[in-house]
């Protein structure tokens, strides 16, 4: 099972009005993640799930091997 520390990174967001009504944002040290929400509150709720999906993590079970162990990560 892997286990990693809950530290907390704080990354910057820039918050933009959108044309159309609402709001949307974009988070600069990540490419391309994006997100937008017809209220503010809506907004930092998809921002949250846009940058945990960018975040993520997905470790497949270790194989073993005569000379060390291998694992497949997929970022």
């Amino acid at each position: 099972m892997l286990r990693y520390s809950s530290k907390t990174m704080k990354l910057q967001v820039v918050i933009h009005e959108a044309q159309e009504g609402g709001y949307w944002a974009e988070v600069p040290s990540i490419p391309g993640c994006a997100t937008q929400g017809e209220s503010f509150e809506e907004l930092l709720t998809n921002l949250y799930e846009a940058v945990e999906g960018y975040l993520s993590v997905d470790v497949a079970e270790a194989r073993g091997s005569d000379t060390g162990r291998v694992i497949e990560i997929a970022v």
